[in-house]
Parts: structure tokens; C-alpha cells; sequence
């Protein structure tokens, strides 16, 4: 199994929220760190994250590149109002399931600077 199939799977378990489904794919080792709050998670803290968050979205990969045990997925994560952008940077071990996760989330996109919204140089 490769590194992008894996982040794939982990991308469908989140948009079905399918959370039975999603320790199966993380090793009992794993850890998640949050960059945006500065947490680091095991496995069962990111499983009750993600299971008890208290509002319901959509997780749509826009990108995703990968090498050898290493992927990188882009998505954009809406509840139909808000949009949220994270950036995933997995490891999968040898058996296929991610064993490292380090999420960077942002806001939805804002207006630019008004030096660069009325095409001045930056």
C-alpha cells in the first residue's frame, strides 16, 4: 500500500465520518501533531478529536503528492458556512497505516492587503 493510497483512505474515513474505520488505519504508535494549536496527539486523543468534534464537515482534497513512505494532501474543510484549508503531512509504516500526521490549518481565504488588493507591488 502506498503512502498516497493510505492518505486517500484517511481522507474518505474523515468526509464519511466513518470513525470506527479510522483506527484501523493509524498504528497503535501513532502520534498527530496539531501545528495550528501546538497539541500532539496518540492515537486514541486524534480518533476522539476528530469523532467529538462538535460540527459536522466535509473534507475535499484539492492535492496530494507523495514519495516512497511520505504524502502530502491540500484540502478544503467546510461545514456549508465556513471554510477551513489544512495542509497533512503523513508517514505510513511499513504496513501501510499512518503512523505520523502533522496538520496545518488556516482560515478561509481573506481579502488581500490593500497594497496588493489595488495591484501595487509587494
Amino acid at each position: 500500500m502506498t503512502a498516497a493510497t493510505t492518505l486517500t483512505r484517511f481522507a474518505a474515513i474523515v468526509n464519511a465520518r466513518e470513525w470506527d474505520q479510522l483506527p484501523g488505519i493509524l498504528t497503535e504508535d501513532f502520534v498527530a501533531h496539531l501545528v495550528h494549536t501546538g497539541e500532539t496527539l496518540d492515537r486514541d486523543g486524534f480518533v476522539a478529536l476528530n469523532r467529538d468534534y462538535p460540527i459536522v464537515v466535509r473534507f475535499l482534497v484539492e492535492d496530494m503528492v507523495s514519495s516512497g513512505d511520505r504524502a502530502v494532501l491540500r484540502a478544503r474543510v467546510t461545514d456549508g458556512q465556513q471554510t477551513w484549508h489544512v495542509a497533512s503531512f503523513a508517514t505510513v509504516a511499513a504496513d501501510g497505516r499512518l503512523c505520523d500526521l502533522v496538520e496545518v490549518w488556516a482560515d478561509g481565504a481573506s481579502q488581500p492587503p490593500d497594497h496588493r488588493a489595488s495591484g501595487a507591488d509587494a
